[in-house]
Order: C-alpha cells, then structure tokens, then sequence
C-alpha cells in the first residue's frame, strides 16, 4: 500500500511540473524556423501576388508568433503548436537577429503590390531562414 501511494504521488508530481512548464521550455523554435522557410518557399512558387502574400503570412506568423509585429490573426499560422513563435523562442542574439530580418522582409513582400517585387522578398526570406537553420 505505502509503494503504491509513493508511486501515486510521484507520478502527480511529474504531471504538474509537465503542465507548470513554461511554453518556452517546451517551444521548438528551429521546427517554427524550418516551416517559416518552407511557406517562404510556397510563397515563391506562388502564381499570383494574393498566394505570394498568404504564404509570406504564414512565414511571418511562425517567425513573430500571436501578438508580434505583423502576425496576421485571420491567416493560417502553421506553427501554432510548435510554441510562441521563433523569435520569442529564440535565446541566442544574432540568430534573433537574423530571423528579425526576415520578418522584415516578409512584411516587405506582404506589402508589395508587384508579383516580382512580392517574389523577390520571398525568395529573401527563404535564403535569410535556411542561414540561421
């Protein structure tokens, strides 16, 4: 009776610290860096300016993650269970850095109303991305 108790207690313990964790611990910040380049990529092979823009917002949702600067609620954000986005995910200042440019650029692409100028900034992201991998 007294192991099965100890055993009872210490696997209620393991389960609350697993639930207590922070999203930082648990967050996969280089699979949220992958799948940005992957939608950057997406957004190249694109034929027309409105699939450059969703794929760029995809990439940019995944690298600012909910509440960062352009995170687009109403698009699909591809990385919503691998944590809170790379670059709050990420610890380490110049690969932060790095991805901080490529969102930079992916609004840049969002923004233009060119298909070759949208293209261009996507084909950006996807190089600056498969660098910080």
């Amino acid at each position: 009776m007294r192991k099965t108790f100890s055993c009872n207690l210490l696997l209620g313990a393991a389960v609350a610290a697993a639930l207590l964790l922070p999203t930082a611990v648990l967050a996969d910040a280089h699979s949220e860096i992958v799948n940005a380049g992957v939608h950057a990529g997406l957004a190249v092979g694109s034929a027309d300016i409105a699939g450059v823009h969703t794929h760029l917002h995809h990439a940019l949702n995944c690298l600012v993650g909910p509440g960062g600067n352009g995170f687009a609620a109403n698009e699909m954000n591809p990385c919503a269970q691998a944590g809170s986005g790379a670059i709050p995910d990420t610890a380490d200042a110049t690969k932060k850095s790095a991805l901080e440019a490529a969102a930079a650029e992916a609004r840049a692409g969002i923004a233009a109303t060119d298909l070759a100028a949208a293209k261009k900034a996507a084909t950006d992201v996807k190089a600056m991305l498969a660098k910080v991998e």
